[in-house]
């Protein structure tokens, strides 16, 4: 069965940019209930986990037509949270390094221009969904998906990850969604960020 991402920080220590509340709804409420789903789904459909969470979305077609939309409506979710979950820490490690750092500066000019792109894709967003930095194995990019499409389902790798669903924010901020996207980036840690894209690019370059 799949585990959930473990944390490495409490639920208290994002304040005052996400407070207690906020955090534990989000992971034991909404996150956890996601893999609950999607391994009782799977289990209901006799699969036997011989793939990771991002091949699972590569081999749907293992599964009936009558139940492949909503595993990977779950599948999704679950890839979503993770990688936002993981992208955010109280570490204050919110600028970029090493080649994350590189590759915006190559694709976006700046920092500054990547993080004024993306909050305007952000607060562009309708609905409920997610803003993602993507790459296609060449260029970073700025991308929306809807309600708990995953990018990797129209063949991009996301780097960077922030919910925009109600249940992200809306106990802290209310309907003030363009603040909580700011704030994002008080949370955001680019060591872990980092850390993550140069594994995930190495592997494209096998």
């Amino acid at each position: 069965m799949y585990q959930a991402l473990k944390l490495d920080y409490s639920f208290s220590s994002l304040y005052p940019y996400l407070n207690y509340d906020v955090i534990s709804i989000h992971y034991n409420d909404i996150y956890l209930n996601y893999i609950s789903i999607l391994n009782r789904l799977l289990n209901e459909s006799n699969y036997h986990y011989n793939y990771s969470l991002k091949e699972l979305v590569f081999n749907i077609s293992l599964f009936s037509l009558n139940i492949r939309g909503e595993i990977l409506y779950y599948l999704g979710a679950v890839l979503n949270h993770n990688l936002y979950f993981y992208n955010i820490s109280n570490k204050k490690n919110i600028l970029p390094v090493g080649k994350i750092k590189e590759d915006i500066n190559k694709h976006f000019e700046s920092y500054d221009k990547f993080k004024n792109e993306f909050i305007a894709k952000a607060n562009n967003l309708k609905g409920s969904g997610y803003t993602f930095l993507v790459s296609d194995g060449e260029r970073l990019l700025i991308l929306n998906t809807i309600n708990e499409d995953t990018p990797y389902s129209y063949n991009f790798i996301p780097i960077i990850c922030l919910d925009l669903w109600e249940h992200a924010y809306y106990l802290e901020y209310l309907g003030n969604r363009s603040a909580y996207i700011n704030n994002f980036f008080n949370i955001i840690d680019f060591n872990k960020i980092n850390i993550y894209y140069e594994k995930v690019m190495s592997e494209v370059k096998k």
